[in-house]
C-alpha cells in the first residue's frame, strides 16, 4: 500500500476563466505527482472561482469533457484529486457546489456542499454530502467551506470513521483566525487530522488569506502555507507521525499553456 502523502493545492485562479484554471490545475497536479502525493485537494469552486453568478452560469455535469485531462492525469498518476466545480444535478432546479473526486481508476464522483453561506442559496441548492474516501488506506471525509462551520458536520465525519477531514475553502484575512482555530479544535476533539486548502488569491470580490494548513490528530499544526499565492502544502505520514512542508509554485508560461 502506498504511503499517505496528502497535499493542499493553494491556487490563485481567475474568475470565470475555466481554460486557464484547468491549465493551472494540471500544473499543480504535475508538481504534486513529483512529490508522490496520493490525495490532492483544491479549494472551493477552484475551476470557476467564487464569483457566484458567473460560477452558476458555468455549471457542468459530472461527465463533462472539460474534466477529461484532469481525470486522465489523476488516473495515470494514481493520485486521488478533488477539484471544486458548480455541478448540474439531475432532477434539481439549482446546481450544487461540488467537490469532484477524480479517482485513480479513472472514475469520478462528487461530494456536494451541505451548508450554504447567505447569498449562495440564490444560485445554488443544498447538497447531500458524500461517502468517505479511502486514500492509501486512510479514511478521508470531505467538506466544502461553510460545512465546517457546523460542528455536527465534523462530528459526523469522525463518527463514520474518518481519520482525515479535508476541506476546500475560501477564507479571508478577517475570518482566518476564528476559522483556523475551529478546524484545529476538530482535530483535538475528534482525534482526526484536518487538511484545509484555501484559495491563493482574490476571487468573487474576496481576498483569500491563503495559509492553507494541516493539523494532526492532536491539533498540532504540522505545516501551513506562509501566505497567499500559488503554493503546494505537502504532508506525509510515516510510522504514525505526520510531517509537512510548503512548496512555492513558480509556474512558467509553458506549464500554463
Amino acid at each position: 500500500m502506498p504511503q499517505a502523502i496528502f497535499a493542499a493545492a493553494q491556487c490563485a485562479i481567475r474568475d470565470g476563466a475555466i481554460t486557464a484554471n484547468l491549465a493551472l490545475h494540471l500544473a499543480f497536479m504535475r508538481h504534486a505527482h513529483e512529490q508522490g502525493v496520493t490525495l490532492l485537494l483544491f479549494p472551493e469552486l477552484s475551476l470557476t472561482g467564487y464569483a457566484l453568478k458567473t460560477a452558476s452560469a458555468l455549471v457542468q455535469g459530472l461527465d463533462t469533457p472539460l474534466l477529461a485531462p484532469l481525470r486522465q492525469f489523476a488516473q495515470a498518476a494514481g493520485m486521488t484529486t478533488v477539484v471544486g466545480m458548480p455541478l448540474k444535478v439531475p432532477g434539481q432546479d439549482k446546481p450544487h457546489i461540488a467537490a469532484c473526486i477524480l479517482h485513480p481508476d479513472g472514475s469520478i464522483t462528487a461530494y456536494t456542499k451541505q451548508h450554504l453561506h447567505t447569498g449562495e442559496d440564490v444560485f445554488f441548492g443544498v447538497g447531500s454530502g458524500g461517502e468517505l474516501l479511502s486514500v492509501a488506506g486512510v479514511p478521508v471525509a470531505l467538506s466544502v467551506c461553510a460545512d465546517f462551520t457546523h460542528p455536527e458536520h465534523a462530528a459526523d465525519a469522525a463518527q463514520r470513521g474518518a481519520q482525515v477531514y479535508a476541506t476546500g475553502v475560501l477564507i479571508g484575512e478577517t475570518g482566518y483566525p476564528a476559522d483556523s482555530a475551529l478546524l484545529q479544535s476538530y482535530a483535538q476533539r475528534h482525534a482526526m487530522a484536518v487538511l484545509m486548502a484555501n484559495h491563493g488569491g482574490s476571487t468573487g470580490g474576496w481576498a483569500a488569506a491563503g495559509r492553507s494548513a494541516f493539523w494532526d490528530e492532536q491539533g498540532r499544526c504540522v505545516a501551513a502555507a506562509s501566505g497567499a499565492g500559488n503554493r503546494l502544502l505537502v504532508v506525509s505520514r510515516r510510522g504514525g507521525e505526520w510531517t509537512g512542508r510548503e512548496i512555492p509554485m513558480a509556474l512558467d508560461a509553458a506549464e500554463l499553456a
